[in-house]
Parts: structure tokens; C-alpha cells; sequence
């Protein structure tokens, strides 16, 4: 019985930990992303939910109630034991990030995405010109080491490799060269 009573505390406490609803998908590596959402200023935004991470800290659980008599005496003082507890390390959350609209997402750019991750040691298969499992991990790879844990291909990301033109704004703000 106290095993349960422990099992129903720890899971108090993961269930406390979740207070955002369960995601509509979640991307895993080596799967293809989901549909980008169109804003209203005609970009496109991916949105992929960071899991939650937990640890195991020592911590106390109650295995046994306290008695109290109809006076408010305690009869017998609650007994508890350390062991084991999760705790939060850092809470789900969502992250957005500009991502190329589909039509963008051609053959071609496919194709120089391939090529551009293959000459950073990134992607080593053929050139298919098909988003594959291959294509998404050399991605995933290459964003993570840059600060983004996606899969899905950010418009900084293809500005980077020289697969998007930068908006003229930014471009001016270098200056003359």
C-alpha cells in the first residue's frame, strides 16, 4: 500500500508539471514536420513542443495518514520516508520559429538543401531532391548545433546556407561594403 501511496505522489507531481495541453503533433527525428501555419503577414510558423525534463531528487513521501481526533489532537503523527522523487527541470513549453511557406519547399531547394548540408559534412546521401529521413536529420543536426532542436527547416537556417534571400531591410543594414 505504501508503494502506491508513492506512485500516486510522483504522479501528482508529473501531472502538476503539465499544465499546457497535449500538443496536436510532436516531431520526432527522422519524421517529416507538420504543416507550417500561415500568419496573416503571409509568413509561415512551425510550432514543435519541447518535452518537459524531470530529474530525481531525494524527497519525502507520506506513507502513512495522521490520526487526529475530533478535538484536533494528533493521535499519531503522519510517517514519512525519503526516496526518490521527480522533479521539474525545465516545463514543457512551445517553441515558433519562421519556417520557408510549402511553395517554396520545391524540388530545387530540396535539392540545394541537400548539397549545401552535404558540404558542411551535415548530409551524406544522394541528392534527391526529396525531404527524407536523411535530409531531416542532417537538418535536425545542423539547427541544433546553432541553437534550434528542429527538424523543420527555419528561414534563418536557409538564409544561412544561401538558399533564401535575405529581406532587403536586412541587407541595407550592413551598409556599404
Amino acid at each position: 500500500m505504501t508503494r502506491i501511496s508513492a506512485l500516486i505522489a510522483a504522479l501528482a507531481l508529473v501531472l502538476a508539471a503539465c499544465d499546457a495541453p497535449e500538443p496536436a503533433s510532436t516531431v520526432w527525428p527522422g519524421e517529416a514536420p507538420p504543416e507550417p501555419e500561415r500568419m496573416s503577414d503571409g509568413t509561415c510558423q512551425a510550432r514543435e513542443v519541447v518535452p518537459a525534463i524531470y530529474e530525481e531528487v531525494m524527497g519525502e513521501v507520506q506513507v502513512v495518514q495522521a490520526e487526529i481526533a475530533e478535538d484536533g489532537t494528533v493521535i499519531r503523527p503522519p510517517i514519512y520516508r525519503r526516496q526518490p522523487v521527480p522533479r521539474v527541470v525545465s516545463p514543457r513549453g512551445e517553441l515558433r520559429f519562421e519556417v520557408p511557406c510549402p511553395e517554396l519547399v520545391t524540388p530545387e531547394l530540396v535539392a540545394s538543401l541537400q548539397r549545401a548540408l552535404a558540404a558542411r559534412d551535415y548530409y551524406a546521401g544522394p541528392v534527391t531532391s526529396q525531404m527524407d529521413r536523411a535530409t531531416v536529420a542532417a537538418i535536425r543536426k545542423y539547427q541544433t548545433e546553432r541553437g534550434l532542436e528542429s527538424s523543420q527547416l527555419s528561414v534563418e537556417t536557409a538564409r544561412t546556407l544561401g538558399l533564401i534571400a535575405a529581406p532587403l531591410a536586412e541587407i541595407e543594414e550592413l551598409g556599404d561594403f
